[in-house]
């Protein structure tokens, strides 16, 4: 229990650092020339640079999944993130497909739009180095909750895409596939940090709509509507984004 304690801790710490490029703004502002806006989550609206971004989300999550399967001590935790690998992996796959047709290269990781982005690279490769130094109960706790607030911030960054896609009906279908995918990811990492600490409000939220674990720490939407169409929730178990339930 005192392991586990303390991986709730260092989950919080690790939890207000990474974003994977999902940061909201910190003031409500119009979005910049080039960049489509939700809920103060900003994305590029050249489709290259929105693939690089969920491309760049989608290989960090199979990284840490596989970390898990090595460091975690929780056979549940360790199935979570088999499943991580599984599913984040044939994300990936359609959307390189989707740049192939377009005859897009993408990079492994993106060019930072602003210095948010520069921020939550440098707190990415901070908390994979964290988990990396973590191990049994310790490690379960921040990889939970580091998973809540990714994929409440990768809700956040969807429906922003959504605002981005405009007229491209292959990239706008895409993002529903993913942003679905992503909804039960977050309900499932809510559900599962449930089990292993008694209180998860006390890491950022209650997994409502005040922002969950993660969520809460990194400064994500507390109030994006629920649905299909973006992050947002009204229980651990609804569809919402950053923060309140679904925003990966």
């Amino acid at each position: 229990m005192k392991r586990m304690i303390q991986g709730v801790m260092l989950a919080g710490a690790l939890a207000m650092g990474s974003t994977s490029f999902a940061q909201p703004a910190t003031k409500a502002s119009a979005p910049k020339a080039g960049t489509a806006e939700y809920k103060g989550f900003v994305v590029p609206t050249d489709t290259k640079a929105l693939l690089e971004r969920l491309h760049y989300v989608n290989q960090t999550e199979i990284k840490q999944a596989k970390l898990a399967q090595q460091n975690a001590s929780s056979p549940e935790v360790k199935s979570f993130a088999e499943q991580m690998i599984t599913e984040h992996t044939a994300a990936d796959e359609k959307i390189l497909a989707l740049a192939k047709t377009q005859n897009l290269k993408l990079a492994d990781v993106p060019k930072p739009i602003n210095d948010v982005e520069k921020k939550a690279l440098a707190a990415d490769k901070a908390s994979m180095e964290k988990l990396q130094s973590l191990k049994g109960e310790a490690f379960d706790g921040c990889y939970m909750t580091e998973q809540l607030g990714a994929h409440d911030a990768a809700l956040g960054k969807l429906a922003a895409g959504k605002q981005a896609a405009g007229a491209n009906p292959e990239l706008t279908s895409l993002l529903d596939e993913l942003t679905q995918s992503v909804a039960k990811h977050r309900q499932h990492a809510y559900a599962l940090l449930g089990k292993l600490s008694p209180q998860p409000a006390a890491m950022g939220g209650s997994g409502d709509t005040g922002g969950s674990g993660a969520a809460g720490t990194i400064g994500t939407p507390n109030s994006i509507p629920s649905g299909t169409n973006g992050p947002g929730t009204t229980g651990p178990g609804a569809i919402g984004p950053k923060g309140s339930g679904t925003r990966n």
